[in-house]
Order: structure tokens, then C-alpha cells, then sequence
């Protein structure tokens, strides 16, 4: 927060005195100044470094409320939603210009109909996305757990005599190597 809850006298005189305009501020755009939150403080809520909340701000996707008196940026607790809503699209794998793009259709929109259909697109195609990656995950988790199954018998079925390059092959089990296992072994 931009103000010490607590402190000795002079600091409280130079802390209310320096909160003024910035009370003022908040208090005319319906804020609370105690609500507001300085760059630092904001990327620190967030998990974000202050350079990406800079960077955030040259490309139009967040803005500060308002400078104090010395010139900090200062935020509401809606640019905490904010800037969590740009990191869930970035996981989502859309890059800071495609959030940027996004976000200048949605400001531009002439209706609401128009930005949630857009947004829907978009939204769609990112859950297209997922659900194949997630399916393309499992498929990938099923061959490790048969990896592991299958060199887990290695362990108890082979002798350390055996050479290496009879791995792919060993007829001490029962079931052919899984592609993890056997692709190894392939030159």
C-alpha cells in the first residue's frame, strides 16, 4: 500500500500530507486510497516482475489509476485481475501482440455482442488447443506407465550379463519394449 498504517508522529504528518492529493484522487473516482497499489506492490501480488508491468503498460494492456504526488504509479485491485487474466492467456500460448490485438478489438467494439463473440472465438480455440494437448498428455502418461512397468521387470528379469543392445529384444518378457524404452536402443 502506498501509506504505513502506523508510524511515529512526524512520519504520520509527512505520510497524510503526502496521501492528500492522492486521497483526493482516489476519493473523486470512487477509489480508496488505501486500496490503491503501487507498481511493486502490484507485481509482487501477481508473481510478475515490475519490467513486465512496465512492459504491460507500453503495450496498452494495463493502466495505471493514477501517478501520487512523487510520481509512482498507482493501481486498483482491478488490475490484479487484470494482469492474471493476461498470464492465464499467455499459458494459453498467445503472445503479448495477440493479447495486445485482442485487447484493442475489444476497446473497439461497437457492442458488447460483437467483443463477447470475439472473445468466444477466441476462447474456443484455446479450449480446442488444450483438450488435444491434454489428450496427446495422456497418451504420453499411459507410455511412461507402461515404460515403467516394462523396466521395472527388467530389474528383477534380467541378468547383468545380458549385453545392452539385447534390451529392445529380451525375451525374458513377455510384451515388446514400448517405443520409450526400445527407441533408445535405435541408431
Amino acid at each position: 500500500m502506498l501509506i504505513p498504517a502506523e508510524g511515529n508522529s512526524q512520519a504520520a504528518g509527512a505520510n497524510s500530507a503526502a496521501a492528500g492529493p492522492v486521497a483526493g484522487i482516489a476519493a473523486s473516482c470512487g477509489v480508496d486510497s488505501e486500496s490503491l497499489l503501487q507498481v511493486g506492490e502490484l507485481a509482487k501480488a501477481t508473481g510478475k516482475t515490475v519490467r513486465a508491468i512496465h512492459l504491460y503498460e507500453e503495450l496498452g494492456l494495463l493502466r495505471a489509476h493514477e501517478r501520487s504526488k512523487g510520481r509512482y504509479r498507482l493501481f486498483t485491485e482491478e488490475a490484479l485481475g487484470r494482469v492474471r487474466w493476461i498470464t492465464k492467456l499467455q499459458s494459453l500460448g498467445l503472445s503479448l501482440s495477440e493479447i495486445q490485438a485482442l485487447v484493442r478489438e475489444q476497446e473497439a467494439s461497437g457492442s458488447a455482442q460483437f467483443a463477447a463473440t470475439r472473445l468466444r472465438e477466441v476462447y474456443r480455440a484455446k479450449l480446442l488447443e488444450t483438450q488435444t494437448k491434454l489428450a496427446e498428455l495422456r497418451a504420453l502418461e499411459a507410455e511412461l506407465q507402461d515404460s515403467l512397468a516394462y523396466l521395472d521387470g527388467c530389474h528383477t528379469a534380467c541378468a547383468s550379463e545380458l549385453p545392452v543392445h539385447s534390451c529392445p529384444s529380451c525375451e525374458r518378457h513377455a510384451e515388446r519394449a514400448p517405443e520409450l524404452v526400445a527407441g533408445v536402443h535405435l541408431s
